[in-house]
């Protein structure tokens, strides 16, 4: 559900779906549906990244040439990925497109033409439809970034991470501070809705570095930005070898001053890393807190679809090569499951609590099938212990949930058969 740029992150927690049980539910009308296409190729994977990435082997200059990837083959196998999924989808429109990886902006820009032409064809799109390509500065020129636009492309991620040379070389990144500069200037001169994805608690970042980032970033006046805390995740090489990070406290410092900062440069704190000019909110990734219905098509990636008696699941085979074979055989999915009833108030609630201004309850019972009545219990404790904020039928984070969120989470986190 992400790559090299804007980051969907879900909170990881011990949690496996139990066996389906789906006949009690009943869903009038699916929620609206997203596209999600996962382009698996990094030019080198970064220490710090657990995503379905893979490193390309390195051409003659393996610093910035590496093996170019199977685009020819790997585009087939997303068409026909799409075709065999399309009897679960059938007569749905879609409302948005997030290109994520890996980094999609390996992708030249008549492949990715020929791709979204392909898509459309096959599903119907809807005119003001967002279409969103993650980039890697390291990979990107201005001819790329025009026929990206051209072929359809509205917005653009750019996984920025850090200004700093230090900091970028510390976390693995191929780009330097000028790269990440000139790719900024460059894409706004062919798009109007732009996101740079920041981290901060770097390893020897100090609180003054991080806000330096964040001004640097401001200084583009980019529609959107995404700032996330680095975090040691597992089966990593960071998580082989961890670095020194600052202390936990210092990051929450970093987190209160970069809040603050944005604030005041005018833009709205939505979701728990995101932030967006005034209607610029990322409509891909809100589809996910709402918890709507996306499809996902190329290696790993997940889908999560509202069918008119349960929620259905499905992750593709992750593994490039094994993802094209089994495309080629037929069998582009690897795991299905119906998520069980008694799963779901802990699924909605994994996204939605992630939201600033939180949610109404109806969604929570469209979403779901199920009376609000059925997690009371779970909402009375939260809220006494500080944790949710509630004004009739609105439910929200209060700012101590969301700096405790997998606290939070854990009060849905119930056993209910």
């Amino acid at each position: 559900m992400a790559g090299s740029g804007e980051r969907t992150v879900i909170p990881l927690l011990a949690w496996r779906p139990a066996a389906a049980n789906p006949s009690q539910l009943q869903f009038r009308n699916p929620p609206p549906l997203s596209l999600y296409v996962h382009v698996p190729w990094c030019v080198q994977k970064c220490p710090y990244c657990d995503f379905n990435s893979h490193a390309l082997p390195a051409g003659q200059d393996a610093a910035r040439r590496p093996a170019t990837i199977p685009e020819d083959d790997y585009l087939t196998a997303l068409i026909a990925d799409l075709e065999s999924a399309l009897p679960l989808v059938w007569g749905r429109r879609v409302h948005s497109v997030f290109f994520g990886g890996g980094t999609p902006s390996l992708l030249s820009g008549e492949g990715l033409d020929q791709l979204l032409a392909a898509l459309r064809s096959r599903l119907p799109f809807l005119p003001e439809a967002e279409i969103t390509l993650e980039a890697n500065p390291g990979t990107v020129e201005a001819g790329k970034f025009a026929a990206f636009h051209a072929a359809g492309v509205n917005r653009l991620s750019l996984g920025i991470q850090s200004f700093n040379p230090r900091h970028l070389k510390a976390i693995g990144r191929i780009h330097d501070d000028r790269e990440a500069r000139q790719a900024i200037e460059l894409a706004g001169t062919h798009f109007g809705n732009v996101n740079l994805d920041l981290m901060y608690g770097l390893p020897g970042q100090t609180l003054a570095e991080a806000l330096e980032d964040i001004d640097a970033a401001l200084s583009f006046a980019p529609a959107h930005l995404s700032c996330y805390q680095l975090t040691i995740e597992a089966n990593t090489a960071f998580a082989d070898s961890p670095p020194t990070v600052p202390e936990p406290d210092l990051c929450a410092d970093m987190q209160d001053a970069i809040e603050a900062r944005l604030a005041e440069a005018g833009y709205l704190h939505y979701e728990t890393s995101a932030f967006a000019q005034t209607g610029q909110q990322c409509r891909h990734n809100l589809n996910y807190w709402h918890f709507g219905d996306y499809l996902g098509i190329g290696a790993g990636a997940h889908s999560k679809l509202t069918l008119h008696d349960r929620v259905l699941r499905q992750m593709r085979w992750k593994g490039p090569e094994q993802y094209l074979a089994q495309v080629a055989a037929g069998t582009p999915v690897q795991e299905e499951f119906a998520v069980k009833a008694a799963d779901l108030p802990f699924e909605f609630m994994l996204n939605a609590l992630r939201l600033v201004q939180g949610f109404d309850a109806q969604l929570f019972e469209v979403r779901t099938s199920l009376p609000l009545i059925s997690i009371e219990s779970e909402l009375r404790q939260a809220a006494r212990e500080g944790l949710i904020r509630r004004h009739g039928q609105h439910i929200a984070p209060s700012d101590h949930g969301r700096r405790f969120l997998n606290q939070l989470l854990q009060r849905f986190l119930v056993d209910r058969s």
